[in-house]
């Protein structure tokens, strides 16, 4: 079985294709001054964007781990999560409070996805 690899750097892909599974990198914001609602926002539309160019969507979602900075935001990041996901097509999922790699970063998200007709 092939392993096929989008936007390849020196530390990580952002996506790996095996099979009928996509794995996305960890996403995190552009824009660090964003509250946790707004990077949220941000890395979930990278989310569809990568999904997207991998040819699936947030409807094949199998899984997701969120990293937060701070737990206490989690019920503010699952507002905007809640808004996104597709309602009876949730993945299963994992929050964690992390220290991330940049401080001004609040949330991360990392999924795995199958490709449609697996």
């Amino acid at each position: 079985m092939t392993i096929q690899r989008l936007h390849v750097g020196k530390r990580l892909s952002q996506i790996v294709i095996h099979g009928n599974t996509v794995y996305l990198a960890g996403e995190v914001p552009d824009d660090g001054s964003k509250d946790v609602a707004g990077q949220t926002e941000e890395v979930l539309s990278k989310i569809d964007k990568l999904l997207a160019q991998a040819g699936t969507d947030k409807g094949h979602l199998l899984s997701a781990q969120i990293f937060l900075t701070d737990i206490r935001e989690f019920a503010a990041m699952n507002a905007v999560w809640e808004k996104w996901v597709i309602e009876g097509q949730t993945p299963a999922r994992a929050t964690i409070q992390a220290k991330l790699g940049n401080p001004a970063f609040r949330v991360e998200i990392m999924c795995i996805a199958a490709l449609p007709g697996a």
